[in-house]
């Protein structure tokens, strides 16, 4: 009986041990993101409110530092981090997009004591330079050689790679990517850089890639970084005259990129699910503060994968749910 009492009495202290050492620890986490009006950042952020619940029933806090424009882009960024740094979060997940700036603060972070996962731009050799437990997202490269690869296989020989924010590591990537897949075939890829102000200005973008088409007319294929700038790639190839003519391919999607390819105006999108990005990024690193857990894959990629007439309908269903 007194054996069964002080078992009673250890297992009693040990829960509440264990119950102060999870409060005690409960992960705060910062993540720093794109612009509200960015319809593909509108993505992450569900997959951050969606892991908020778990990381809140577990004691903790996520706050979301967003970029107000892109046009002051690497300062505010490391501004972004800086708030982060000075708020004293437990975690971190940050978009690695222009490496040359955003590195030194991310490793001011790391050394502050804050776990880091990077996020949506980066890579595991990035991750592990700089200390951060992992990246989750897209191989910004392989996917822009999927895309390059689609446009050969469909008969493109010159590709163009509208870039609206050049400079920018993630973009670069994605378009020498493209370049690289559709050389397989024989193809070439060139760049039209457009100032990073012109990102989310539609009628700039329809604009520039206008004149483009028309002053070179052997251009057959198109790939833009953003489902928005498909938007406009749309609009800028219907103002050419060269619909149908001009193959349209895009990074990422949103519902009207969805019905131009339902509707055979757009050949495919390429996906790296964002939303699973910041999901997985949330709630890993939560677990990581608050339990100690890790995964041994890395990276922990969410895509590519080739959106087109093939498996549409499917896709769409996952629009109506906020989270393709």
């Amino acid at each position: 009986m007194k054996f069964s009492k002080c078992l009673m009495r250890l297992v009693t202290a040990t829960a509440i041990a264990a119950v102060t050492v999870t409060a005690a620890s409960a992960a705060n986490i910062a993540v720093v993101g794109g612009k509200n009006d960015d319809a593909f950042w509108n993505k992450i952020k569900k997959g951050i409110d969606d892991s908020q619940l778990v990381v809140q029933a577990n004691g903790g806090t996520v706050n979301y530092l967003r970029l107000q424009t892109y046009d002051n882009f690497a300062p505010d960024v490391v501004q972004l981090i800086q708030t982060a740094i000075s708020m004293k979060v437990d975690g971190l997940v940050i978009p690695n997009w222009v490496p040359e700036s955003e590195d030194p603060v991310i490793k001011q972070a790391v050394e502050a004591g804050i776990k880091v996962i990077l996020m949506n731009a980066g890579s595991a050799e990035k991750a592990k330079e700089l200390g951060a437990i992992n990246y989750v997202g897209s191989d910004e490269y392989i996917a822009g050689v999927a895309g390059g690869e689609y446009f050969g296989k469909k008969g493109q020989k010159n590709v163009l790679c509208v870039n609206t924010l050049p400079g920018t590591a993630n973009i670069e990537a994605r378009c020498k990517g493209i370049a690289d897949g559709v050389a397989k075939s024989g193809g070439k890829s060139t760049q039209l850089p457009l100032p990073s102000s012109s990102f989310g200005d539609p009628n700039a973008v329809a604009e520039a890639i206008k004149a483009t088409l028309l002053k070179d007319p052997s251009i057959d294929g198109m790939a833009t970084i953003s489902a928005g700038d498909a938007d406009s790639a749309a609009i800028g190839i219907q103002q050419a005259g060269l619909t149908g003519k001009v193959q349209l391919g895009s990074f990422d999607f949103s519902e009207s990129t969805l019905i131009r390819i339902k509707n055979n105006e757009q050949s495919f999108a390429i996906d790296q699910q964002p939303y699973l990005q910041s999901l997985l990024s949330v709630t890993l690193l939560a677990s990581h503060i608050d339990f100690g857990t890790d995964l041994p894959t890395r990276p922990l990629l969410t895509g590519p994968g080739i959106v087109d007439a093939t498996n549409i309908d499917a896709t769409l269903a996952g629009v109506e749910k906020g989270a393709r």
